[in-house]
């Protein structure tokens, strides 16, 4: 099972920011998507990742004079990126190792889409009730 399955299932529209937009204006976008993470791009590529960890970083050190600043300044990079071939669980295992929560999924240097770890565990656990379903059927059957 490869990221190419999650991403599949769900459709390909990722929601994206550029280093020159300022701060708040991504936690406008946060509040009004209702998500915690923004892949950073710049032209065609990833170069970084913003999340609401970035942002409680920044107010903690700057206040809130910190929302003026670029987003160039407050991301996290360089960006953890997968590919859509990449093993559902090898991504899991990377996420805990490197304790992050999102992760770009880039091929050919391009942005395909973007990961968090709710989705690979909600995954998981959807496959894991299929395989108890599955076996419970096969052991009434017999």
């Amino acid at each position: 099972m490869t990221i190419s399955l999650i991403l599949e299932n769900r459709g390909q529209d990722t929601i994206t920011a550029s280093p020159d937009m300022k701060v708040h204006e991504v936690v406008r976008i946060f509040a009004e998507k209702r998500i915690g993470a923004v892949p950073i791009i710049d032209g065609i590529e990833v170069v970084g990742i913003m999340s609401e960890r970035d942002l409680v970083h920044l107010v903690a050190e700057h206040g809130k004079d910190g929302l003026e600043k670029p987003v160039s300044d407050v991301m996290t990079s360089p960006p953890i990126t997968v590919d859509p071939n990449y093993k559902i669980l090898s991504a899991l295992g990377l996420m805990t190792r490197r304790r992050v929560r999102h992760l770009p999924v880039v091929e050919g240097g391009k942005l395909v889409g973007f990961v968090s770890i709710g989705d690979l565990v909600k995954h998981r656990m959807d496959r894991i009730e299929q395989d108890a379903r599955a076996m419970r059927d096969y052991i009434q059957a017999v």
